[in-house]
């Protein structure tokens, strides 16, 4: 990452817990209420490029914090990592790996906004495509 651009995870806000390796953020914009981040403290931007101590240390939060949510701010609770270099950072996009928490309920905010037509984007996987898929990797 250029250094003209400041990285907000790498001096971060609003932290509601911090290990030897890792914060946990509050997300700042959110999508729901309880929405968190987990994010390593060094500043990596592709997540293979991690080490296995840092690995242990995000998925230890994720891990704790995915059972509090979908106990106490919803009924599940997404965990996702975007990975889109193609994209310039921004407000809604950090070139520092993270991982989004988001507690969920049943026809939520996100699911009428955005998820429900989501059945049709699905697609079948074909004998063909896994094939192909497998030559990929």
């Amino acid at each position: 990452m250029s250094k003209a651009r400041k990285c907000p995870f790498c001096e971060p806000t609003k932290i509601l817990e911090e290990t030897g390796l890792a914060w946990l953020l509050a997300s700042d914009p959110r999508l729901a209420f309880g929405h968190l981040l987990v994010v390593p403290k060094r500043h990596v931007e592709r997540p293979w490029e991690m080490s296995s101590d840092e690995m242990s240390a995000v998925w230890s939060l994720i891990k704790k914090y995915q059972k509090l949510l979908s106990e106490k701010a919803g009924d599940g609770c997404d965990v996702r990592e975007n990975y889109r270099p193609f994209l310039p950072q921004s407000q809604l996009k950090v070139d520092h790996v993270h991982w989004h928490l988001i507690p969920r309920t049943d026809n939520d905010e996100i699911y009428m906004k955005s998820q429900i037509g989501e059945k049709w984007l699905f697609h079948k996987l074909g004998d063909r495509e896994l094939e192909e898929l497998k030559g990929v990797l």
